[in-house]
């Protein structure tokens, strides 16, 4: 190999290094940034009981996914369930933040590889409505077999007493079955709306600055 060829390579891995290192440094704040706007929630007493609560914290996971790529936005959210563990602790022995990882992950993963095949407006809120609707199925599913069997064992409240929350909101509501298709399922849903919708409204603006940040160019 000529001494050009060789210093090519080598600064091809070292490019390659860089843009790994800002990266990793990217998911990291998108991460932080994530924890910070977990602190703003507000309930939607309307739809489910008062321990479900709405934040905007899966805003920066999605940009941030739409950005890097959905193995990105896996790795924002995996910092964001982490931090809040750290910060905040658990009631449930780390099973309702494994839950609540699983159902992010739910909605960052469809929506990004659907964005990431094609780069387009149109792409992007398929692949939102696409991890929407997901977030919803599997939210369902998760609440209905872990979080809220986790939450009762931690919390010391029996099921029926969940449920009978749900019930005072919506008289259908008599089971659990009932309570996630008809609490759990529309939250999701007004989540997923709302998160889209933040998303679509800054992800351009923001993308200019990480694309900016990744390539090393002010």
């Amino acid at each position: 190999m000529s001494n050009t060829n060789a210093g090519n390579v080598q600064t091809a891995d070292t490019k390659k290094t860089g843009v790994n290192i800002r990266t990793m440094a990217l998911v990291a704040m998108f991460g932080a940034v994530s924890v910070i706007l977990m602190l703003v929630e507000f309930p939607l007493p309307f739809l489910a009981p008062p321990f479900y609560k709405l934040d905007f914290s899966e805003v920066p996971v999605m940009i941030g996914t739409f950005a890097m790529g959905p193995l990105a936005g896996v790795g924002i959210e995996l910092i964001k369930i982490l931090l809040n563990l750290m910060f905040n602790g658990t009631i449930t022995a780390g099973v309702g933040e494994a839950a609540n990882f699983i159902i992010g992950c739910s909605m960052v993963l469809p929506a990004g590889l659907i964005y990431r095949r094609h780069k387009t407006r149109k792409n992007a809120v398929i692949g939102l409505a696409a991890g929407t609707a997901t977030m919803i199925v599997v939210g369902c599913f998760v609440n209905a077999f872990v979080l809220l069997p986790a939450y009762s064992a931690g919390l010391g409240i029996p099921m029926d007493t969940l449920v009978g929350m749900g019930t005072a909101i919506n008289p259908a509501i008599t089971n659990v079955g009932w309570f996630v298709v008809i609490a759990v399922a529309p939250f999701n849903l007004v989540k997923g709306v709302l998160v889209s919708i933040v998303t679509m409204l800054l992800y351009k603006r923001v993308s200019v600055i990480i694309k900016g940040n990744l390539t090393g160019k002010r």
